[in-house]
């Protein structure tokens, strides 16, 4: 499936057009306003209800309480631009008119949501993703809006427990063409005593001339939508064995420039290290099947973890193993690693794993902001990579390290694998260098 076939808005499913202005102001009476090609398209909100149980664990603990939790589809379509004039960056902002309703999470395509796609179109593979199938029955084609699209950049969002939350596109090199067609999805905590979903719908974009000048515009005015939300359905019918699981890969610095019997003695340290590193964030042994490739390792873990208490528990018990193995080891046999995580839609498949972020870790793994941050830490035991939808989902919200101070925003950008997401990137422990 591609972008060419994923259809622009049917009239009777738009919520309203607005013109794109670039202006010092928005007024319609200001004589500088600008008109930005082709008026885009908003469509009208899908909200449908989650049951508690087909929430993430660890929103399950959050369920009751006088709150309840509703998914939410938002799609747009962006108008055409005159000649020599490209989308360069597209901001997607919606805000909550009652304070008290929260988005929990943002999912910027299907593989974060618990979607697949195939020949015969999405399917879920998880409860909440059966909801959303359920939800969307009229208006199938906003779900292949969700199809995560090769050579388009991933959504990077914000506004995770804020009744105002947003998705971003961009392109940072103006080399890759945005898509005009786009679908996004939220997970909503909202009061139990309300019965309709208010807001407001507004547009950001940046356009590159032919001049290589950029224009800033916005909506002319705010798109307002008001949705009932609907009453809970009959449980979820999920089929097949795909499921939203946490992906971890790991690879050693400086590993082909070692003896033989080097890198056997950094092969047992490294299998070593991770197993304890899973046991100690609740992962037991049984549960996973890691993929060896010598210097490196890639993991799944299992479906339905708590990311809040693995992750921080997983790294603390990697660099304090870390720690231990270098205080005794001289300058050149230290061992020094590279640690991504990731998160999406994975299936087994009979040659490994099958899934947009079984790819998307090992890119990020191997980026150059994370074997710069490596190179110029010298005293760093590792460093970690992660998407943005983790760091937004987890480390914003952290207790414990890692926090969000310890990272640093990049972009990986890999023109030749036609990939290009928004990642942070934390430098972890230091050891004390034995002479």
């Amino acid at each position: 499936m591609t972008a060419d076939t994923i259809e622009l808005l049917h009239p009777s499913d738009v919520l309203a057009g607005r013109e794109l202005v670039s202006a010092p102001g928005r007024s319609a009476d200001d004589r500088d306003v600008r008109v930005i090609g082709e008026a885009v398209r908003c469509g009208r909100p899908v909200i449908y209800p989650v049951p508690g149980p087909d929430l993430p664990p660890a929103l399950q603990r959050r369920a009751g309480a006088g709150y309840r939790y509703v998914g939410a589809i938002f799609a747009f379509d962006l108008g055409d631009l005159g000649d020599g004039e490209r989308y360069q960056a597209v901001r997607f902002e919606v805000e909550l008119a009652d304070r008290r309703a929260v988005a929990l999470r943002l999912d910027g395509d299907g593989g974060a949501l618990g979607l697949t796609f195939d020949n015969a179109g999405p399917a879920p593979a998880s409860t909440a993703a059966a909801h959303t199938v359920t939800a969307t029955r009229a208006r199938p084609d906003w779900l292949r809006r969700l199809l995560n699209r090769r050579g388009v950049p991933r959504a990077w969002t914000l506004g995770l427990q804020n009744h105002r939350f947003r998705w971003t596109y961009e392109d940072p090199r103006s080399a890759l063409l945005l898509p005009r067609s786009y679908a996004v999805h939220a997970l909503i905590e909202v009061p139990a005593d309300l019965a309709e979903i208010h807001g407001t719908i507004d547009m950001h974009v940046d356009v590159s001339t032919r001049a290589s000048t950029v224009l800033h515009a916005d909506l002319r005015d705010s798109i307002a939508f008001s949705e009932s939300v609907p009453a809970l359905t009959g449980p979820a019918d999920v089929t097949g064995s795909a499921a939203v699981r946490l992906c971890m890969a790991a690879d050693v610095s400086g590993y082909s420039s070692r003896t033989n019997a080097e890198t056997e003695r950094i092969q047992g340290l490294l299998v070593d290290i991770l197993a304890r590193a899973r046991r100690a964030a609740g992962i037991a042994d049984s549960a996973v099947a890691p993929q060896a490739h010598g210097d490196g390792q890639f993991t799944v873990l299992p479906p339905g973890i708590d990311e809040s208490a693995v992750i921080p528990r997983l790294i603390d018990e990697l660099g304090t193993a870390l720690r231990e193995v270098n205080a005794v080891a001289t300058p050149d046999a230290r061992l020094r690693l590279r640690l991504a995580l990731h998160r999406g839609l994975v299936k087994p498949a009979c040659n490994g794993w099958v899934g947009s972020s079984t790819i998307a870790v090992h890119r990020l793994l191997d980026s150059p902001p994370l074997r710069t941050a490596l190179r110029e830490h010298a005293a760093a035991d590792f460093v970690l990579g992660i998407p943005d939808v983790l760091f937004q989902d987890v480390i914003v919200h952290a207790a414990e390290p890692p926090l969000p101070s310890d990272f640093t925003p990049v972009v990986v950008d890999l023109p030749e694998k036609s990939f290009v997401e928004h990642c942070w990137v934390a430098v972890g422990t230091t050891s004390s260098v034995r002479a």
